[in-house]
């Protein structure tokens, strides 16, 4: 490779491998297409493949991509990579993209058997999604974007109903003659409860909008007024003048699985949130007590058992209490400073057993962007944390894959702390009436319906990704753990268990005021080979 394309290269935030042994004239194409998670070492493999066509803004894991290479250098292994450059080569092979799909999808889960010595051995904790800072310009168009990915992706899963299977867009609507049957998909723009009670949903599509009106005598009424702004439904109705009368109302939702799986040993997973290092209020004696019953010196032999048999330990959000959070918080810190409630945490946490996988997601407390979705902890302000060699550190929301085998796929574990809770809580009546804020489960179960974790333009600030909307929930969880609520609580929805966590601290003076009701030091504990979930009180 001549001098200028290597300066190239370097200037535009690329390193170029050794083995790129010809000159690589025509670089344009990747260099004007990069974006914020495209990998920064290319070399000879990936240079052939955007010579062929390939699309740099494709949905690939660079650093999965990156972490195959070396081990395949290494001679440790070379299904992985493979795996990538059947994808990156698609346009020279025979596959269809149905297949190429299903590659992307799997090749998280087969970094998990990289390292396995036999069909009984795990792997451990394979991160299939997750999401770091965005390093470009946030425009307006990212707003447009980030919205038509929501609603291609949604389409795409009615489409798969034989009752809209034959949906048309809104300006064919109103081509229509008066009391014509007719489907159709749109997100929602406008909700309101006419004069006489009947409920008016205005929907959008790209070609224009259609007003839609529910009758309050029909059936479908209740379940209609769960409709939030800004979610992608379908529905079947009957042509009026200007609007459509609805039949049937369509959510995402996700479909009911075959089998809740299920692994063959005895392991457990336990999921914690909130423990709020830091705080006046944080119950440090009784989260030691739980360390210690996870180390396996729990006095009841039983529990002793079950204890050291827990393999997993999910921490789903506000590790620390933070700085600043809320009004006058700095009057009930302990810990004043957010560096060192971080190295706090960290000692904690080092006391745990090294066999055990800690996966931590950060929460609204935590010292980084409130935005979601959030980075990782900070490299530098929660340094300790990085420095404990069996904790891994991923993004809010994200997807990790746990105990996979040669034999076994493993759990498939969305986690996602819950800011976006509170709203859907105090503005739809359903959930008020299932007093979801003491069941906060019942808010997993509406948001998996709705298959997005916080629809609606208000319920959360969010950054508008380029292309795609990081909160949908794409691939259907085997567990969907939260927390926020500072409530344990359980529930299984469609074969998908549904968990949120208890809390670490005491009831603040804030929780006071916003209506939140503590019930501290619980951890529910899922037995893997038999699914069941039982909480465990350190109180």
């Amino acid at each position: 490779m001549n001098t200028e394309v290597i300066h190239k290269f370097l200037e535009n935030g690329f390193l170029p491998s050794p083995d790129i042994t010809e000159d690589f004239q025509d670089i344009e194409n990747i260099l004007n297409n990069k974006n914020e998670t495209i990998l920064c070492v290319v070399n000879n493999d990936l240079l052939n493949a955007f010579s062929n066509g390939f699309d740099p803004k494709a949905n690939i894991n660079w650093h999965e991509f990156d972490k195959s290479k070396a081990l395949f250098e290494m001679g440790r292994d070379n299904h992985a990579y493979n795996v990538f450059l059947d994808i990156l080569n698609y346009n020279n092979s025979n596959k269809k993209q149905e297949e190429i799909k299903k590659l992307l999808e799997e090749v998280g889960k087969e970094e998990s058997k990289i390292y396995l010595e036999d069909e009984n051995s795990h792997a451990g904790v394979v991160v299939i999604k997750t999401y770091q800072e965005l390093s470009d310009k946030i425009e307006v168009d990212n707003f447009v974007s980030y919205l038509k990915s929501r609603y291609n992706f949604m389409k795409s899963l009615f489409l798969n109903r034989s009752e809209l299977i034959n949906s048309i867009s809104l300006n064919r609507v109103k081509t229509k003659q008066e009391r014509e049957g007719v489907s159709i998909i749109g997100i929602v723009s406008n909700k309101k409860i006419t004069k006489k009670g009947n409920l008016l949903v205005t929907l959008e599509d790209p070609t224009g909008s259609i007003d839609l009106i529910i009758n309050k005598q029909n059936e479908i009424f209740e379940d209609a007024k769960n409709i939030v702004l800004d979610e992608v439904i379908g529905i079947t109705g009957i042509c009026g003048q200007d609007f459509v009368f609805v039949n049937k109302v369509f959510f995402p939702d996700i479909p009911l699985t075959n089998e809740l799986k299920k692994t063959n040993d005895e392991v457990y997973a336990a999921f914690i949130s909130d423990v709020h290092v830091g705080s006046r209020l944080f119950l440090k004696d009784n989260l030691l007590k739980f360390f210690d019953w996870l180390n396996g010196k729990s006095i009841n032999l039983l529990n002793r058992n079950i204890g050291k048999k827990v393999k997993y330990l999910f921490v789903v959000g506000d590790l620390v209490d933070g700085v600043g959070i809320y009004p006058e918080q700095f009057k009930e810190l302990d810990i004043k400073d957010v560096k060192e409630q971080y190295r706090e945490a960290a000692e904690l946490f080092s006391g745990l057993r090294k066999d055990l996988n800690i996966i931590i997601c950060p929460g609204q407390h935590d010292a980084l962007r409130i935005s979601e979705p959030q980075p990782f902890l900070d490299k530098e302000i929660a340094k300790p944390m990085w420095g404990i060699e069996n904790v891994t550190l991923v993004s809010n929301p994200c997807l990790v894959n746990i105990h996979a085998s040669k034999n076994f796929p493993g759990f498939d574990v969305l986690m996602y702390h819950g800011a976006s809770f509170h709203y859907y809580i105090d503005s739809i009546d359903s959930l008020r009436q299932s007093n979801a804020r003491d069941n906060p489960t019942e808010v997993l179960k509406f948001l998996l319906k709705k298959r997005h974790l916080a629809p609606s333009h208000s319920s959360t600030l969010y950054i508008p990704y380029k292309d795609k909307d990081p909160l949908i929930i794409e691939k259907v969880p085997d567990i969907f753990v939260s927390g926020e609520m500072h409530r344990s609580s359980l529930m299984n929805y469609n074969n998908v268990s549904l968990i949120n966590c208890s809390c670490w601290q005491g009831k603040t003076d804030y929780q006071e005021k916003t209506g939140n009701n503590p019930d501290p030091c619980r951890v529910p504990i899922m037995n893997l080979k038999t699914r069941e979930v039982k909480i465990y009180n350190f109180d």
